[in-house]
């Protein structure tokens, strides 16, 4: 696909925002990596290529682009309409819970809505005071993990994946916040590496796209690794053993939060006794459920009766 003409010789910050917003709403890119519409995500990939930072002041639309950076808005447009790739894969850079990471086509685009229970310290549900080690289980990278550190300074956290290269993105992040103290990253398929260690919270958002949903993704998610998506038929692959064996590693007054985006349909049907609590988010998103220790606990009868 060809570009349309620059709008000027010397074209403002300004002007090619716009340019750019123009170039995505005709090339039908799909959105969703952190942008949800052609305008913020112009502004995004302009300011990158002109070296600003995502937030500039409203005084730098202003500015002239200079001939280098002006060829670098339209690289990156021209791989981000050809190629469908993520802005976050072409300019390695995401954010999450208002923290910026690292990120490569080895791991998902950071955008759970579980950002917003890590700002409030994931009250009301439990005491932050009280907490003293968290598990990030399927943690990619790291974004959950080195957020959750960072907004909760006392914690220790464990960031666990089966993936290798997943965790080596994660190992940048924590090693740009300087958090190799705090946040440990294990190799792990669910609890299997994590043997005799007990939790006062796990927070995960594991792979839970169903089969259908999967066949239907846009380019641009297909782009992402597919073991951080796909999770069997039904989107509970992961989710089912997950509930099995959770309680074994949560404290006694521990909680579980899970992600489980369009798949909280079927593992509420499957468990209809299971008094899942499904969280709501001012700032939109929804399929994350939290159960207790005692509700795992309560429960397990139902979970074990599962086995896939």
């Amino acid at each position: 696909m060809s570009l349309p003409e620059l709008p000027s010789d010397t074209p403002t910050l300004r002007e090619m925002i716009l340019w750019g917003k123009a170039c995505l709403e005709n090339s039908m890119v799909y959105f969703g990596h952190g942008t949800d519409n052609a305008l913020d995500e112009s502004a995004w990939l302009v300011s990158h290529a002109a070296g600003l930072p995502v937030d500039f002041a409203d005084e730098e639309l202003e500015r002239p682009l200079t001939p280098q950076q002006q060829q670098a808005v339209v690289s990156l447009l021209r791989q981000r309409v050809e190629k469908r790739l993520p802005l976050s894969y072409l300019i390695h850079e995401a954010w999450f819970a208002g923290h910026r990471f690292y990120v490569d086509e080895r791991v998902l685009v950071p955008r759970s809505p579980i950002a917003e229970l890590i700002g409030a310290q994931f009250r009301p549900w439990i005491r932050a005071d009280k907490v003293q080690r968290v598990l990030d289980l399927c943690t990619g990278s790291g974004c959950i993990a080195i957020a959750t550190a960072l907004a909760m300074p006392e914690v220790e956290v464990d960031a666990a994946d089966v993936s290798a290269e997943a965790l080596e993105v994660a190992r940048i992040n924590v090693k740009q916040y300087g958090l190799e103290e705090r946040v440990r990253l294990i190799r792990s398929d669910l609890f299997s590496g994590l043997a005799g260690k007990q939790y006062d919270l796990i927070v995960s958002n594991p792979p839970y796209v169903d089969a259908g949903e999967m066949a239907a993704l846009p380019e641009e998610y297909r782009a992402e690794p597919a073991l951080g998506l796909a999770a069997g038929e039904d989107g509970l692959a992961l989710v089912l053993p997950m509930l099995q064996q959770a309680a074994e590693y949560l404290n006694p007054e521990g909680v579980l939060f899970v992600e489980v985006g369009n798949s909280a349909e079927a593992l509420a049907r499957l468990f209809p006794a299971v008094p899942f609590t499904w969280l709501e988010f001012a700032a939109g998103g929804e399929g994350v459920f939290m159960l207790s220790a005692e509700q795992l606990q309560d429960c397990r009868e139902y979970f074990s009766g599962t086995n896939k």
